[in-house]
């Protein structure tokens, strides 16, 4: 796992840490089982409190994409066990989609614009599931 934090991102950097994981976890580069550092050994190599750590960790597990049991490292949970998005899960993905898509037209992009760059983002994900080794990637190892 290699995460980055971005001190000019104006996003919490706990959620910096959530949103690289699922990323992770979307493309294949994390899957069912992996163990994560735990909170410690995350916050010593980042240079961030506990706090912030066990922050990323916990929105990671509300969202049902990790495992976390006390004493035990943080595991990539099997997300075939998730069951599907809740009505409050979908109502905050669309909140947050419309968030995005009214300070980009606030920055001066048109709806054009908008596509174009959500079109972009799906594509440098899908470009990079398929830089994952097919041995690498699934539910599970």
């Amino acid at each position: 796992m290699l995460v980055s934090i971005n001190e000019n991102d104006s996003l919490p950097i706990y959620l910096q840490i959530a949103r690289q994981i699922k990323e992770q976890v979307l493309v294949g580069e994390l899957t069912v089982g992996d163990e994560l550092p735990s909170v410690r050994e995350l916050g010593d190599a980042l240079g961030i409190s506990l706090h912030t750590a066990r922050n990323a960790y916990q929105s990671l597990s509300d969202a049902g994409l990790l495992q976390i049991r006390l004493g035990k490292k943080a595991r990539i949970a099997d997300l075939d066990l998730v069951s599907r998005p809740t009505n409050a899960q979908l109502l905050k993905l669309r909140e947050d989609a419309r968030d995005l898509v009214v300070d980009a037209m606030l920055s001066g992009m048109g709806a054009k614009d908008v596509h174009e760059m959500m079109d972009e983002e799906m594509d440098k994900l899908r470009l990079r599931s398929d830089e994952v080794p097919p041995g690498a990637r699934g539910r599970g190892k």
